[in-house]
């Protein structure tokens, strides 16, 4: 089978299981990035099948946001919380942010290095004063590793462990400052401790690339007196509690009247 840059296919290997897009081809080697995953891979081509996807969009998940929802614009005027997502990877970042425009919510991509994020994190909170704060990238359990506790056995926890710190050196309350944490099996314990409201991966499995955004987007429509509950909007994450999870958080959404 002939194979190109921007086929969609799957990996036998790993019963065809994931999406992913081929970026690269280098000899008989394909170069892979995941479609929904936060992942990259390479593959023999002739582990490959190609499949068949429509053009992506983001409307299921939109309306999974919309259901945790109500407004009524009749009456009432809302001022939604204000994003910013930091995040290692251009691809995912962009989806991202479509995804808080779809939604009609203010928000700024930053794209910078795992590595990076705690270098300049407090200027950018300074700069836009966002209400929600995405610490994103990539990240990985790494092989072998036996203390899934330990989190120098993983390749970013540790970078968003002290991003999350920095951004509570700027603002402890964690209702003043929503942060969501995390990629693909992050260690989920230590970005809570840190202070993060909301991080994956409890089970260590590999997150889709819009959770973070689709708690993000709960938490800037959801009314700022009042609890945001748990359960119904972890579940409305593509894995769920499996890679998602975290604190009582109340939201960061302002009403008024009259419209």
């Amino acid at each position: 089978m002939n194979f190109k840059l921007g086929d969609y296919v799957t990996r036998q290997s790993y019963n065809n299981d994931l999406v992913f897009q081929i970026i690269d081809i280098d000899d008989d080697i394909a170069y892979l990035r995941g479609v929904d995953v936060r992942l990259y891979a390479d593959s023999e081509l002739d582990d490959l099948n190609k499949v068949s996807v429509k053009k992506e969009t983001d409307r299921i998940d939109i309306e999974k946001v919309e259901s945790l929802i109500s407004l009524d614009r009749n009456e009432y005027f809302y001022l939604p919380g204000k994003i910013v997502q930091f995040d290692s990877d251009k691809f995912y970042l962009d989806r991202c942010i479509n995804f808080y425009k779809d939604m009609h919510l203010e928000a700024y991509g930053i794209k910078v290095k795992e590595s990076e994020i705690e270098d300049v994190i407090t200027d950018t909170l300074e700069k836009y004063k966002p209400d929600i704060v995405v610490i994103t990238g990539h990240d990985f359990l790494k092989k072998h590793a036996k203390d899934k506790s330990k989190i120098e056995n993983y390749q970013n926890s540790e970078n968003f462990v002290n991003a999350i710190k920095k951004a509570r050196m700027y603002e402890k309350n964690q209702d003043k400052l929503i942060i969501i944490a995390g990629a693909c099996q992050s260690n989920y314990e230590e970005l809570i401790k840190a202070g993060s409201n909301f991080a994956s991966s409890p089970k260590r499995i590999n997150i889709h690339a819009l959770d973070p955004a689709i708690v993000a987007s709960c938490v800037a429509l959801s009314p700022v007196n009042k609890a945001i509950d748990l359960i119904p909007l972890i579940d409305k994450t593509h894995y769920g509690s499996a890679g998602m999870g975290g604190i009582i958080t109340n939201g960061t959404m302002y009403v008024g009247y009259p419209r």
